[in-house]
């Protein structure tokens, strides 16, 4: 239902859980998804626990809806990309805006995984929309090698990561050797594990592109 059309009653309870999910993500920065306390954004909102309950049923519906706004706002990111044209590397670097952009988005979901919470099925389909438009990208390219590497015949079945995608063992290497990569460097580096050595990570991060597209140290 758009916001236009919805009722005065409807607009405000989007209002209060939009309100809900901005004290998370601050509660998050300070303490890690793992800290994440309904009955303290209550009293941050000045409500008390069980009226805040009335939006959000428990911590696993709140951080299933904040998972669901990163992965949905990745997701649109890569579309937006794939549909001006982006290659491979263009993708890595709009990955890296967006993880710039907002650091406790991304480790929430692409950092340590919450104790005792799974995501439902809804949330992977959002990543496997993610995977599908690196794995376009990567199916795009000019494969080059002469013969199949021996990880591309294991590839070939053990594949359900990419499935329904019918990209070639070749190309879901190169999807896996970018995702990890790629996740590792933005990893270390928002992290803070790269302060104080005295190099760029934005060079290193455009050198791991360059690297994997073929395209030379730069990335370009």
């Amino acid at each position: 239902m758009s916001e236009t059309t919805a009722t005065p009653r409807e607009r405000y309870r989007n209002q209060v859980r939009a309100e809900i999910k901005q004290h998370a993500w601050a509660q998050i920065a300070e303490a890690g998804a793992s800290a994440l306390s309904l009955n303290a954004i209550a009293k941050r909102l000045g409500m008390s626990g069980p009226a805040l309950y009335r939006y959000f049923a428990g911590r696993d519906e709140l951080i299933t809806e904040l998972i669901r706004d990163a992965y949905r706002s990745l997701a649109d990111t890569f579309h937006a990309a794939a549909a001006d044209g982006a290659d491979l590397a263009a993708l890595a670097h709009a990955l890296r805006d967006w993880a710039l952009a907002d650091p406790q988005r991304y480790f929430l979901v692409y950092g340590t995984p919450v104790p005792g919470y799974h995501a439902p099925d809804d949330v992977t389909g959002i990543t496997q929309e993610i995977m599908s438009v690196l794995l376009d990208a990567c199916a795009a390219r000019p494969d080059g090698a002469t013969s199949a590497a021996p990880f591309d015949t294991h590839l070939a079945t053990h594949r359900q990561w990419a499935d329904p995608h019918p990209a070639p063992p070749a190309a879901l290497r190169r999807a896996l050797a970018f995702w990890t990569r790629l996740h590792g460097a933005l990893s270390l580096e928002l992290a803070g594990h790269f302060t104080g050595m005295g190099f760029d990570p934005a060079r290193l991060y455009a050198t791991e592109v360059g690297e994997l597209t073929g395209t030379g140290p730069s990335g370009t």
